[in-house]
């Protein structure tokens, strides 16, 4: 069984994959942008823009993830619930300051340099995946459920999970 968690920068969609993924004893694949960037050596926003010139970084990155998505795991990305054919499709969100704060803290940055931060990494991503996919990241259409972790507890979202695998009939 494949699961995809997705959701904005900072929206807690690792934090609950990485619980899904222990509380089953799946396979968690999270492949980020920010591990490409560092195998670079440039930082994230500049990778991002290299992308926004060169559709074939994206392509790259779904090819790698479609090959490490196997058998039963829970996959962590963006895209995810768009580029696997998933099971389970939840999104996690959280309101732009609660994304920015834990970002804040998680890459220890001010406040005010975390929100243009993650506004420009959401604004640049949706272009780009428009353009090269046609895929509306916005859009809610094809999740099974989409949780709200300004609301909820990582605990709390895991037992909500949980519940929307089962009545899916995956567990």
């Amino acid at each position: 069984m494949i699961i995809t968690v997705s959701g904005l920068t900072g929206s807690g969609k690792n934090t609950l994959g990485e619980l899904l993924a222990k509380e089953l004893g799946y396979q968690l694949v999270c492949p980020t942008f920010k591990d490409l960037a560092e195998k670079e050596g440039v930082s994230l926003m500049e990778f991002q823009k290299k992308a926004t010139k060169d559709p074939k970084i994206d392509k790259k990155f779904d090819a790698l993830l479609k090959e490490k998505a196997t058998g039963n795991c829970v996959v962590t990305t963006w895209l995810g619930p768009w580029m696997l054919k998933a099971d389970v499709r939840i999104k996690v969100f959280a309101p732009d300051h609660t994304r920015a704060e834990r970002i804040a803290k998680r890459d220890r940055m001010d406040l005010k340099k975390a929100l243009a931060h993650l506004k420009s990494r959401d604004e640049n991503n949706r272009r780009r995946y428009k353009k090269l996919y046609k895929i509306d990241i916005d859009s809610n259409d094809i999740f099974d459920a989409c949780l709200n972790s300004a609301e909820f507890s990582p605990k709390e979202l895991l037992g909500i999970a949980l519940v929307v695998i089962k009545e899916k009939g995956q567990m």
